[in-house]
């Protein structure tokens, strides 16, 4: 199973340890388009902060994430799955998963992003400011960037088991699945429910979202469960007591579509 994460805006404040070696970085064939982003990131945060202020959609008072662009190759790391925090890591609780747990997390789960493209949870990286949504002076749209490297590189990755598909719309235009792959490939979705006037109302509330998400990511990971694909996700989901509603592509070579609905976040 592989598991497609968001990354989150909210990052550890500093790295520890060894500085950047990318040649050390999983999915290996998109080394090139990282380096390019790397480049121009960091020669734009140092060259002009206000511009590179505009250009990341940072306010003024957060300037002080693009001199934190400028040391990317010289600052300490830590591995994503440290570096990354906000809600969906929270619910997720990687440094309290078991041992086989913490293995199964490592082999499973890669997280997008707009500077790296996307890595897994062992990977070490520095803090950064750059989303998906950015357009770089001379790249442009990093989701455009990404999708020509991903197209080769996100298959081989996914080999023949299940996509689980867990990013927001600004990461999954970086790569969609397609053909054999997407026909394995659940994407979800997590609607809040709740009685108004006593009418159920569904709404998709960024909260219970990536609270939820991240619940159902470590649910996965501490039961060992190993779905080969989305109809049996479903199965495995509501075994672990969520309330799943699945529908099934139309045509072959889409993903299927999964929602998950709550009603509160314990």
């Amino acid at each position: 199973m592989l598991v497609l994460l968001p990354p989150s805006e909210g990052k550890a404040a500093s790295g520890r340890g060894a500085s950047l070696k990318p040649e050390s970085l999983s999915l290996q064939g998109l080394a090139p388009a990282r380096a390019a982003v790397l480049d121009e990131l960091v020669e734009l945060c140092q060259a002009d902060e206000e511009k590179a202020r505009e250009v990341l959609g940072l306010s003024v008072g957060l300037r002080g994430e693009v001199g934190k662009n400028t040391e990317l190759r010289t600052a300490g790391t830590r591995p994503a799955g440290e570096l990354y925090t906000g809600v969906l890591y929270d619910a997720l609780d990687l440094a309290s998963l078991e041992a086989d747990a913490r293995r199964r997390a490592a082999k499973s789960l890669l997280v997008f992003s707009g500077l790296w493209g996307a890595v897994r949870i062992g990977d070490r990286i520095p803090p950064y400011r750059c989303s998906m949504g950015v357009k770089l002076p001379g790249i442009g749209a990093l989701g455009a960037h990404w999708r020509t490297p991903m197209e080769t590189v996100l298959p081989e990755a996914a080999g023949n088991g299940l996509v689980l598909d867990l990013r927001s719309s600004a990461y999954a235009a970086a790569w969609k699945p397609a053909g054999e792959v997407a026909s394995r490939t659940a994407s979800v979705r997590v609607l809040h429910s709740q009685l108004v006037g006593g009418v159920e109302k569904r709404s998709v509330v960024s909260h219970f979202n990536k609270a939820t998400k991240g619940r159902l990511v470590r649910d996965l990971l501490v039961a060992g469960a190993r779905p080969k694909g989305p109809a049996q996700l479903v199965e495995v989901l509501r075994d672990l007591g969520y309330v799943v509603e699945a529908e099934a592509p139309a045509r072959a070579g889409r993903p299927w579509s999964l929602d998950v609905v709550v009603t509160d976040i314990h």
